[in-house]
């Protein structure tokens, strides 16, 4: 009863200041009717839908949709009341000294609204609306080929030139249209790379969430030398209520199934020898562990028999397992491929000029490459989507790298 309470003033506040800057920007009172009637059915959807979340199922195309309509509609209400509750602060003051001075000749403690601030605050508010807008009808699927050329002075000379395509975060429960997913295997496709690398979350929850998109996926050509993959923390069905252990259990096995089935040799805390030549590297795939989140991975296990010596790429979903774990890990992992943040599907990327998301708060390794110790890790943004419907200014990702041999920085 409380939350509720808590949940009308909140409401009230924000829709009190929203209406005030349509109301001072216009007085054209079927404009502001209408403008409450949309306000007030968008709150009662947004609100029923909450009622009726089901944890047994999961995140659907009904909660993605309420949630991105949550964000449309609350992000810039928030902006429309932080400068209609400033200036209602220069308002009080402003009457008050007005008031105490005798020069308060209309009688009105506080002055009018002034137009050109509820201007001002619309015009600002409608930068994130359109952004959000453009997040979910056309940011989620403007998929992104980004190249890395990493440098390693041990690197085998068979392998000077090797190429590795990288996707992570598939979170297919998500997706809504054959089409852009169509596209973006087929640009996978286009990298003609040696290896093929998946880095987990190949859906939300609930293995049938894969099932439409099997034949799209076994689409992804053979690569020279493999297609491997590894757990992420949705793969395990962890953020749902299951009627029996049994059940959950046989999700989790038909989900680790549904790497095979599209072609990808599942890693579990184990390695392989990748052999080119003479020469050969290690590919090691732990399952998710995170720091706040599913500790599944074994990386001694996964490692084991291996030298320091020995050239090692490393995949492990979480980032924040290379910050705790692997960065200084005794056994040398040159490469660490992870994904799991997806850049919190929102921020904003310059290159060379800026590059912030909220999620760096969380996460100190988010988002592209990171080197300490003189080890890799590459955070990859992720090929779909998950919670919010949609992404605004951190694309979807596919990583194309080139290891070449050498001590330069790429």
């Amino acid at each position: 009863m409380i939350r509720w309470v808590i949940f009308i003033v909140i409401v009230s506040v924000i829709e009190f200041y929203a209406f005030q800057a349509f109301k001072t920007v216009t007085k054209i009172r079927w404009v502001l009717y209408l403008y409450q009637l949309i306000s007030l059915a968008v709150i009662v959807f947004i609100a029923y839908q909450f009622t009726q979340f089901d944890r047994s199922v999961g995140q659907t195309k009904t909660t993605l949709f309420t949630l991105g309509l949550l964000l449309l509609v609350l992000i810039p209400k928030l902006i429309l009341t932080f400068f209609l509750l400033l200036e209602d602060v220069f308002r009080v003051v402003s009457g008050s000294v007005t008031y105490f001075m005798g020069d308060n000749n209309n009688g009105d403690f506080l002055p009018e609204r002034r137009k050109f601030v509820s201007q001002i605050a619309l015009g600002i508010a409608s930068i994130p609306f359109m952004g959000l807008v453009y997040g979910m009808t056309k940011g989620k699927y403007n998929y992104k080929v980004i190249r890395q050329t990493l440098f390693f002075p041990d690197l085998p000379d068979a392998f000077d030139g090797f190429t590795i395509t990288q996707i992570s975060d598939v979170h297919s429960g998500s997706f809504d249209d054959p089409e852009k997913i169509e596209y973006a295997i087929d640009l996978v496709n286009q990298q003609k790379t040696d290896m093929m690398l998946f880095t987990g979350d190949i859906v939300n929850t609930h293995a049938k969430e894969m099932h439409p998109w099997i034949e799209t996926f076994n689409k992804i050509d053979k690569h020279e030398y493999g297609k491997f993959s590894v757990l992420g923390n949705h793969d395990y069905g962890e953020y749902v209520s299951w009627p029996s252990q049994q059940a959950k259990d046989d999700n989790f096995q038909a989900i680790k199934d549904l790497y095979g089935q599209i072609g990808f040799q599942l890693l579990l805390n184990e390695n392989v020898k990748i052999k080119k030549g003479n020469d050969e590297i290690v590919l090691v795939g732990v399952e998710n562990w995170g720091h706040n989140f599913k500790q599944a991975g074994d990386i001694n296990k996964a490692s084991e028999n291996l030298k320091p010596e020995d050239f090692k790429i490393l995949m492990s979903h979480d980032p924040s397992h290379w910050e705790y774990e692997v960065k200084t890990h005794p056994k040398n992992f040159h490469l660490t491929l992870s994904g799991h943040t997806h850049g919190f599907q929102f921020g904003i990327e310059i290159p060379g000029i800026i590059k912030w998301s909220p999620v760096e708060y969380v996460y100190k390794q988010w988002a592209g490459l990171y080197k300490e110790f003189g080890r890799y890790v590459y955070v990859n943004r992720g090929f779909g989507f998950h919670a919010y419907p949609g992404r605004v200014g951190i694309w979807p990702e596919i990583t194309v790298f080139e290891l070449k041999k050498g001590n330069n920085v790429a």
